[in-house]
């Protein structure tokens, strides 16, 4: 046995799994202890469980009000668990590698890679170390931005720590906030007029959810754009289409009775956070069935690869989007910029598409069952989870144990990513990735 134990090795998509599992359980042990609520007694195991899930995950769904119920201590370890989450478990660990001085080897550098999506292990440390100076620059820039306007309404010292934890939060897609003493689960509605606080929030959200790679080519290369990778030039392109397209329905179909310039804030808003942010300064419940529909879409394709953020990812809609158009006009391969795309990255996307799918619209018509809920508001809930968005009708603090685990998975599963469960799951067969059956058509469609 002992033999064993020694000689197991996990591959890079157990050790993440592994990585993001201890992170969630050592959470949960701190959010229980009595000093992290500030009530007597400490949470149960139930909340503290689903709120590290939600930290760690960086959903951004709670069962209990962060300012009303947890203390500062509590808040701070919420805060951690989101910094360590946005990054990524095997980030934050070669982060103080690197900074320690250890060497790492191959082995290391592999399992960086796969965590960060990184296109080869070559120059990893390097990126690592672009990605912390970028977070401390970012977020230094979310605290500047968004302190003179919580210092006036908070004070100064309450405004300090209300700037760092919605720097970080918006930062990592994780759209949790301390709006709550002024009226439970508000988010940043009592925002909604300012300005100041709604571009900071949006930027941050952005730049989190664009990704680290992207960040170093436009590092790299400034506005050099076709230098830009194929990746970084379908995430940027992607990106500004799912900002603005939704943005137009938002202002044109949903915030009529506003006033242009709360009506422009709103409808921007709702259009940055609601692909993984999970911050909201409207009532979505006032929206029409349409406009939830369209969020759910949103949440499901979310950020993009290697971010903060969850979801499908912008790069598999593009890659489904780019397919489909191909075969409408008859073309033997689909291609962005006048490269080819891979037949793998073709069926890794397929296969995303319909894992995110089933899990979503099951997950939705079980707790819809359970709790006796209309199937959309379900659907929204769901979706929400499984692409660690945040947002919610205002249903989840009510609902049940069984409907809160439903929601558990399908946070872990859209953080973790699903082809990461799976290759974890099932080993490497050498033997069955040579051999081929016989080739022969089907019709579809």
């Amino acid at each position: 046995m002992k033999t064993l134990i020694k000689t197991r090795r996990f591959s890079s998509f157990q050790i993440i799994i592994l990585g993001f599992l201890t992170v969630i359980f050592l959470g949960s042990g701190l959010l229980m202890l009595p000093v992290s609520t500030r009530q007597a007694g400490g949470a149960s195991f139930q909340d503290a469980f689903f709120t590290a899930v939600s930290s760690v995950c960086v959903t951004g769904l709670v069962v209990q009000d962060t300012a009303a119920y947890w203390s500062g201590f509590g808040q701070a370890v919420i805060l951690t668990l989101i910094q360590i989450g946005g990054l990524g478990v095997i980030t934050v660990l070669a982060l103080f590698s690197i900074v320690s001085g250890r060497r790492i080897g191959l082995m290391q550098r592999h399992t960086m890679q796969e965590a960060i999506s990184a296109p080869q292990v070559g120059g990893i440390v390097r990126l690592t170390g672009f990605i912390l100076k970028m977070v401390v620059l970012i977020e230094a820039f979310g605290f500047f931005a968004l302190f003179p306007t919580f210092a006036g309404k908070f004070g100064p010292g309450r405004g300090s720590w209300y700037a760092l934890f919605h720097s970080v939060s918006a930062f990592c897609n994780a759209g949790f906030d301390l709006m709550g003493t002024e009226e439970p689960f508000s988010s940043l509605t009592a925002f909604r007029g300012s300005t100041a606080v709604n571009i900071a929030v949006m930027a941050l959200i952005v730049v989190g959810g664009l990704g680290f790679l992207t960040w170093d080519d436009i590092c790299r290369n400034r506005h050099h754009f076709r230098k830009y990778r194929m990746q970084s030039k379908v995430i940027l392109c992607t990106t500004a289409v799912l900002i603005v397209l939704p943005a137009v329905y938002f202002f044109f179909c949903e915030y009529g009775e506003a006033g242009l310039a709360d009506r422009i804030r709103l409808s921007l808003f709702q259009s940055v956070t609601t692909r993984t942010a999970g911050f909201n300064t409207a009532d979505l419940t006032e929206l029409h069935d349409t406009g939830k529909l369209l969020m759910i879409l949103l949440m499901l394709i979310g950020g993009s690869p290697g971010s903060t953020a969850g979801g499908m990812k912008t790069t598999t809609a593009a890659v489904l989007m780019a397919t489909a158009a191909a075969v409408f006009k008859r073309q033997k391969s689909a291609h962005f910029f006048g490269r080819r795309i891979p037949e793998e990255s073709i069926s890794s996307a397929a296969a995303i598409l319909l894992m995110y799918l089933t899990l979503f619209l099951t997950g939705a018509a079980v707790i819809s069952y359970i709790e006796q809920i209309p199937l959309l508001t379900a659907l929204f809930e769901t979706a929400s989870a499984i692409g660690t968005v945040g947002l919610t009708l205002g249903i989840t603090a009510q609902l049940c144990g069984a409907s809160r685990f439903i929601l558990i998975l399908l946070m872990f599963f859209g953080r973790v990513g699903g082809l990461t469960l799976i290759f974890a799951a099932v080993s490497d067969d050498a033997h069955s990735a040579v051999l081929r059956f016989p080739k022969e058509k089907i019709t579809v469609g």
